[in-house]
């Protein structure tokens, strides 16, 4: 299937698009974007990402075979717009193109980013979905669905989401493995698939998540999700604490939609990978290097790398081993501020049948690992006064918190609380040999 060379890249912002800049696909999987003259100087001022300022910039250089020459590598926000998953398996066999990792980027973008994550489309996907939309129109668009029927996944639910594919129902913009759609209400609380129900209607939106597999482990991982993250809002760390689990489904409410004073707002959301550089998937990296990142972009660098770490730590206590660059997100609010998103996909991965393994590590820069927060931390590339508070915040972290009784009340099931009892002691007991500062120091951040 054809798809177009040249397209444009749209920002949401006060409630409508904007055409911002140019995305020109050339041969070999190469790429320019560039900022449009009249949104520079148009007086929005919106990112496409905060790597990219916005401004008539020459293009940056590399150094080719024969000299310097223009970087038409795909720009490492692309990425997140990616379809990936099952939408990326279902968009292909829409192009009847064969999945060749990156050289299938332009085509994935050009037709599949109508509906990512954040506040980012592409104006050719757009087209893309609205041509497939008309296809199969569905009264069922006017009436929604009961909370039961999506539970019960009647008959007439399963044909809606089939019938307007993973296109209506915005999957191909929600990246992972996991099986997972994007659900929208309206102010009745009837049930749509997110494309189906125009903004002025939308009242609440929903991502919502299925088990990977049909492995009883499988199950298990998706039921303790929601127990993980009333943990991880109970230990005061940055996380929407309103989800809910119905039979096999988890509802997440999203946090890249906001509705306020009547207009609804998609706030720019950005991975660390894309905030590292990082272009493609299934890269490691080592956890300094996030930090790094993150520290160049947000508000309070201290506070954020204070909860990127207490993350961290829930997330080795715990053992959620799924921590790539791309399960950690920077995000700008409606009122401006850019911090860490609210946490995400934190779950016991442990117990995945398909052995999900750490990919970002603490290492020194000699690349040799690190285990220990002492360690970890005296050598942080921070300003020096700032290594005291992060280690008395996180000393505080740990003696304020009983992880494990906590874990139980929160609704941690009993097998997969006994396997993480010695790592979360392990956590604790390193937690408690952090120095604390004086009582009478008042300026540590309590979380994110």
């Amino acid at each position: 299937m054809d798809y177009p060379q040249k397209t444009f890249i749209e920002v949401h912002h006060a409630g409508q698009w904007n055409v911002a800049a140019e995305l020109t696909a050339f041969s070999g999987n190469r790429m320019r974007v560039n900022y449009l003259d009249s949104y520079v100087f148009g007086g929005i001022g919106v990112q496409v990402s905060l790597r990219l300022p916005v401004s008539i910039a020459a293009e940056s250089m590399v150094e080719g075979l024969t000299g310097p020459e223009p970087d038409r590598r795909p720009a490492p926000f692309l990425y997140d717009l990616v379809p990936q998953g099952r939408g990326r398996a279902y968009l292909l066999s829409k192009l009847q193109l064969a999945d060749a990792e990156d050289e299938v980027i332009a085509p994935l973008l050009m037709a599949g980013a109508f509906n990512p994550v954040g506040n980012l489309r592409v104006s050719s996907a757009v087209d893309f979905y609205k041509d497939e939309a008309a296809k199969d129109p569905s009264d069922v668009a006017e009436t929604g669905f009961a909370l039961q029927d999506i539970a019960d996944r009647s008959e007439e639910f399963l044909d809606h989401i089939t019938l307007h594919s993973m296109l209506a129902a915005g999957t191909t913009g929600v990246q992972g493995v996991a099986p997972k759609f994007l659900l929208t209400t309206n102010a009745d609380g009837r049930w749509f698939a997110d494309l189906a129900l125009d903004d002025t209607m939308a009242h609440e939106h929903w991502l919502v998540k299925l088990p990977r597999g049909r492995h009883d482990d499988d199950r298990s991982v998706l039921r303790n999700e929601a127990a993980y993250l009333r943990l991880a809002a109970a230990c005061g760390l940055h996380c929407r604490n309103d989800h809910k689990l119905v039979g096999e489904m988890l509802f997440v409410r999203r946090f890249d939609r906001v509705r306020q004073e009547g207009m609804l707002h998609r706030l720019h959301q950005e991975s660390v990978a894309s905030i590292v550089g990082q272009r493609g998937f299934g890269q490691s990296h080592a956890q300094q290097s996030l930090v790094a990142g993150i520290r160049q972009v947000v508000d309070e660098p201290l506070q954020q790398t204070i909860e990127f770490i207490k993350r961290d730590v829930l997330n080795l206590a715990m053992r959620n081993t799924d921590n790539h660059a791309r399960n950690t997100a920077i995000q700008r609010t409606v009122d401006g501020r850019i911090a860490l998103t609210p946490l995400f996909d934190f779950a016991p991965m442990f117990k995945d049948p398909e052995v999900v393994a750490r990919s970002c590590l603490w290492r020194d820069k000699q690349g040799v690992r690190q285990d220990e927060w002492t360690q970890i931390i005296e050598n942080l590339d921070v300003p020096d006064d700032e290594i005291s508070l992060i280690q008395h915040a996180l000393n505080e972290f740990g003696r304020s918190n009983n992880l494990e009784t906590m874990a139980k009340d929160c609704g941690v099931e009993e097998d997969v609380l006994a396997q993480c009892k010695k790592s979360i002691e392990k956590q604790l007991q390193q937690l408690e040999r952090l120095p604390r500062l004086p009582s009478i120091q008042k300026d540590v951040p309590n979380h994110g």
